[in-house]
């Protein structure tokens, strides 16, 4: 699935907060089990929200407003797709962002989410870097992609049903070439998990995740015993600490453990916050090595090193503060006498 999206042109819509981006096409692909090819989507919708086209959304997905107009509502247009996609599918894309706008769109225009908490996909892009690239963690755009692996290009790019037709041409090259690869789901958490027993645990035999279910705050998160405990990726135990939890630059946490039976263990948490300033926590936990607890430890020395900095700075400037509200006070005292003027 690819989708187009339109944005604001100014920026003071009342909406911007909660559709920062309203989608104008939806294309897909549809693949049976056997990786092949079996059926298209491909709609394009009249915003409403946004009904000027912003500039550059013009120039790079190639598209006119008098087009646009043409296009169905999109209520109804998703609606379409959903009764096209079927029962349970799994949607894969390139990158995580569709997932997520498409979970706003259905928010906005009050229609069914795909799922009322996390999305399970596949996200392309992702499994491209696992199965081609020697940097696990690069992402690169979709036609380099596809110069690559030298898949041809016969249909033009930046449209919502040529990207999902080489997005779907590239998942099926992995799912033959390197399907072990397939088990490496993404979840979208435009939506968290409501309570404890909708939580999502995910193992994917190298490492662990956890979305915890929503807290009312960050502060309710990082005082839950079972999001802060440190845990084994094996046996899911609690073990002893050997680095506890810190923060690299305040996004993240971190921390290390020591399982007498599976070794040593790195914990860490990332905090997904909401509209509301509740939040839910994505909790990673994967094996480590002697090498990888030094690098955590540095890491863990330069983050304590940059609090005890900010807070002499903090206690310089409450000094500084309390040493100039003295010096107006004396002046003041200065000013006036004591003893009030009497008249004469």
């Amino acid at each position: 699935m690819d989708l187009e999206w339109n944005q604001s042109s100014t920026g003071r819509e009342p909406e911007v907060a909660k559709l920062p981006f309203e989608i104008i096409e939806i294309g897909a692909i549809k693949l049976n089990s056997e990786y092949e090819m079996v059926s298209e989507f491909s709609e394009l919708i009249k915003p409403i929200v946004y009904p000027r086209l912003y500039h550059i959304t013009s120039k790079i997905i190639h598209i006119q407003m008098d087009e646009l107009a043409r296009g169905g509502r999109f209520t109804d247009i998703s609606d379409k797709f959903r009764d096209w996609c079927g029962d349970d599918p799994l949607i894969c894309t390139w990158g995580p962002s569709d997932v997520t706008e498409l979970q706003r769109n259905l928010r906005f225009f009050d229609r069914p989410l795909l799922n009322d908490g996390p999305v399970k996909y596949l996200d392309v892009q992702k499994l491209f870097a696992l199965s081609y690239d020697k940097d696990p963690h690069n992402r690169i755009s979709l036609e380099r992609a596809v110069d690559q692996i030298g898949i041809e290009k016969d249909i033009p790019f930046h449209r919502a049903f040529g990207d999902a037709y080489y997005t779907a041409k590239i998942l099926v090259k992995i799912c033959k070439e390197h399907p072990e690869k397939l088990k490496f789901v993404s979840y979208d958490v435009t939506f968290p998990p409501a309570t404890k027993e909708d939580e999502v645990f995910a193992d994917f035999g190298t490492y662990t995740k956890q979305i915890t279910r929503v807290f009312k705050d960050r502060e309710a998160a990082l005082t839950d015993k079972g999001v802060m405990q440190i845990v084994c990726t094996k046996c899911g135990k609690p073990i002893k600490k050997r680095i506890g939890w810190f923060s690299p630059n305040g996004k993240q946490f971190m921390a290390a453990g020591f399982c007498d039976v599976h070794g040593l263990v790195k914990n860490r948490i990332r905090i997904q916050k909401y509209d509301d300033d509740s939040v839910c926590v994505i909790k990673i936990v994967k094996p480590i090595e002697n090498e990888g607890l030094m690098r955590l430890q540095e890491k863990s020395a330069r983050a304590e090193e940059l609090r005890r900095k900010r807070k002499e700075a903090e206690k310089k400037a409450k000094e500084l503060g309390r040493t100039g509200e003295q010096g107006r006070v004396r002046g003041s005292e200065k000013r006036f006498p004591k003893e009030p003027f009497k008249k004469r």
